[in-house]
């Protein structure tokens, strides 16, 4: 990515040179390609923090008060429109500044360092080692595994206390893995892309024959693995332009690329005689050899990144034989990638191998290389790792203290996969000032956290990419989600969608539902998001729209005056009008292979409410069959925020704290029924009116509704 400022890692490729001690002139350089702002780090309420006045506010001194605020802060994710594409290197300069590296180079020992561009990091940075894949070291493998766990060694007597983070891409996941085994004391996080332990089922196995009874003249057979290993990045581009995802001039960009690596094909042919190629692919064969004995004695945190068009190694069947191994493993599958996924074709992969005899010193590189690399098929490590939640600071993971925010990019992709939802629903948004005055618009939110956002849930959580990316493009606020543990975790493995499916909300803020996460939501000042209908409320039943399923016991409110929490009641109306439940939870368990089918769904997911009563505590989880109709539109109303920093001993008592809670549930059901009549008198309710209406403003354009 572009962003500016602390990164989320000190981060080291391993690559040859001449200088001296692996360790001693490493360079822990900035991996600006995972930067982000250090103010978006520290705020978990807003993005940006505002200030409000004390007392009760008036209405115009409200309207100039927000006035003032907005224009002396800057709201970056305002527009999703406006923000630009994450530009990096193209595979061209790449190529040349390797090249004119090499010209400068001698022979060396393997060295760490970064050819990105450099910058400072936040204080608590873990570590990240990244290992290349298809790498041309002339060093024997278990020299090199050595040589990187001198470093994890060193690196983990120096800062005991944090994890230290090694990405290893084909050959060097191999030495990922070797490593893990060998140091079980070592808190390492392993990031492993397309592993080289499929080695005996690959395309490569069958060279090594062949290489040891032919010629020297391998030009044509290294031409087509590095053919096999880059995929089909022009066609690739050309079916994004197709689906209106690239512009056409890109694609220009592409073509000189391509050109430009078919130049350079020859030199590293040259590079690459027969005997060196052999050695490489023996290399492998040992590396992958005995990553594979060693995979019983891994116990660390692994993600596996896999792509689907993999023409080197059967990456996809490898990360699911792994997945099932490693004990503490999550997988994703990018299916449009090839084997460098990290990068559009061999980018950064052949710019550290081509390093194998660079002299690059401290002060050529401590500025380090200007821009970014451009990942394949929009990949993005950092996106990859925040998504699976697997970024944390300390022994373990902190869902609060460890997130970071999505940077504008993040945002404006998330965005874009959820436009059409937008486009099609048009949602209204209404909020209540403090003089209790209803308003279109988010301006009756409070700024200042910490807030309690307590609602209903329609079917299938419909409700929640318009809202919560609402409140981030109106209001600068980041709603963290308090959510169901089956999005971020399994009782067992079965046949409930992949954890990747929930990356987006990850990514977004939620976090698993439980009493600590909820106490640091509050105590760092967040605006939280919370369902007490859950399940049951987002599973409902023919016959039940809009309908409350909370506990009989007050979950929030004691917990919210503790912190001086607003509790903000809302409604949402109009999931009827996008769909009709035409197939429910009572249908479903009529027909004996489905009720299996739900047994077996709900056994997998980690049960909540086990000691509650009545409907709420069935938990089941099924899939609706829910028919599309002619959408209509989605309505929200956010009441006037409640009090309760003038109340925290008050609310201690139990009885009155239930009060409280009875208090909110009515002015969440007060603002259902307020939105349900009100969308009657909304003339552009129908899709059809809102089209009409735009096609004469502008696609841009609000569309109006009824009258406040």
């Amino acid at each position: 990515m572009a962003a500016t400022g602390p990164s989320l890692f000190v981060a080291s490729p391993l690559v040859t040179s001449t200088a001296g001690n692996s360790v001693r002139n490493r360079c822990l350089s900035s991996f600006r390609a995972m930067a982000v702002s250090a103010d978006q780090k520290s705020s978990h309420a807003t993005v940006a923090t505002r200030s409000t006045e004390k007392g009760r506010w008036l209405e115009e001194k409200n309207r100039k008060g927000r006035k003032e605020e907005e224009e002396l802060t800057s709201n970056i994710y305002s527009n999703p429109q406006e923000i630009t594409d994450e530009n990096g290197k193209t595979l061209r300069e790449y190529f040349q500044e390797c090249k004119d590296l090499m010209i400068q180079s001698k022979a060396g020992p393997p060295r760490w360092f970064t050819p990105l561009e450099c910058g400072s990091h936040a204080p608590d940075s873990p570590l990240l080692l990244f290992l290349p894949g298809l790498n041309f070291f002339f060093i024997f493998f278990w020299n090199l595994v050595k040589l990187v766990e001198r470093t994890v060694r060193s690196e983990y007597k120096r800062s005991p206390d944090r994890p230290i983070y090694i990405v290893g891409e084909s050959l060097g996941a191999c030495i990922a893995l070797d490593i893990a085994a060998r140091n079980p004391d070592v808190d390492l996080v392993l990031i492993l892309a397309n592993p080289a332990t499929s080695f005996s089922r690959s395309q490569l196995q069958s060279l090594i024959p062949v290489l040891q009874v032919m010629p020297d003249q391998l030009s044509l057979y290294f031409s087509y693995m590095l053919n096999l290993a880059s995929g089909d990045p022009l066609r690739m581009a050309f079916e994004n332009v197709a689906k209106g995802l690239m512009p056409h001039q890109i694609v220009g960009e592409l073509t000189q690329d391509l050109v430009a690596m078919s130049s350079y094909l020859c030199v590293l042919a040259d590079m690459l005689p027969r005997e060196t190629l052999l050695w490489k692919l023996q290399m492998l064969k040992s590396a992958s050899s005995s990553a594979n004995s060693h995979l019983h004695a891994v116990k660390n945190q692994a993600l596996l990144l896999c792509s689907g068009k993999d023409q080197l190694f059967p990456s996809e069947e490898e990360a699911q034989r792994l997945y099932r191994m490693l004990p503490k493993c999550e997988k994703r599958v990018f299916e449009e990638s090839g084997h460098f996924l990290f990068l559009v074709g061999l980018s950064l992969s052949l710019s550290l191998s081509l390093s194998l005899s660079c002299f690059v010193n401290n002060q050529q590189h401590e500025n380090g290389f200007d821009g970014k690399v451009i990942w394949e098929d929009g990949f993005d490590l950092v996106t990859a790792i925040k998504g699976a939640s697997f970024y944390r600071q300390g022994k373990y993971l902190d869902y609060v203290s460890d997130y970071i925010p999505p940077t504008p990019y993040e945002f404006k992709k998330i965005y874009e996969s959820n436009r059409w939802v937008l486009a099609v629903t048009s949602p209204v948004m209404l909020s209540t000032l403090e003089d209790g005055k209803v308003v279109r618009g988010l301006a009756g939110i409070p700024s200042e956290g910490p807030v309690l956002y307590v609602g209903y849930h329609m079917l299938l959580g419909f409700e929640l990419a318009p809202l919560v990316l609402q409140f981030l493009m109106e209001r600068n606020i980041l709603l963290r989600g308090i959510a169901h543990p089956m999005m971020f975790t399994r009782a067992k493995e079965g046949r409930m969608l992949d954890l990747g499916s929930f990356d987006t909300y990850r990514l977004m803020g939620a976090v698993p539902v439980s009493g600590s996460n909820f106490y640091k939501l509050l105590s760092s000042k967040s605006h939280a998001l919370l369902y007490p209908g859950g399940v049951r409320e987002a599973l409902h039943r023919k016959g039940e729209e809009y309908k409350l399923f909370w506990p009989e016991q007050s979950e929030f409110v004691r917990m919210a005056s503790r912190f001086g929490a607003k509790i903000v009641p809302f409604g949402v109306v109009g999931e009827d009008d996008v769909g009709e439940l035409v197939f429910d939870y009572n249908d479903q368990m009529q027909i004996p292979s489905l009720r299996t089918f739900i047994k077996e769904l709900t056994e997998e997911v980690v049960h909540l409410r086990i000691d509650a009563s009545g409907e709420v505590s069935n938990q089941d989880v099924y899939l609706p069959g829910v028919v599309p109709k002619l959408p209509g539109r989605f309505y929200y109303y956010f009441g006037k925020p409640i009090e309760t920093k003038e109340r925290k001993e008050e609310l201690r008592n139990r009885e009155r704290a239930h009060e409280v809670y009875l208090h909110v549930k009515t002015e969440v059901e007060k603002c259902i029924a307020y939105l349900k009549e009100k969308r009657e008198e909304d003339p552009y309710r129908n899709l059809m009116t809102r089209l009409v209406y735009q096609a004469t403003h502008g696609f841009e354009a609000q569309v109006p509704t009824f009258e406040l």
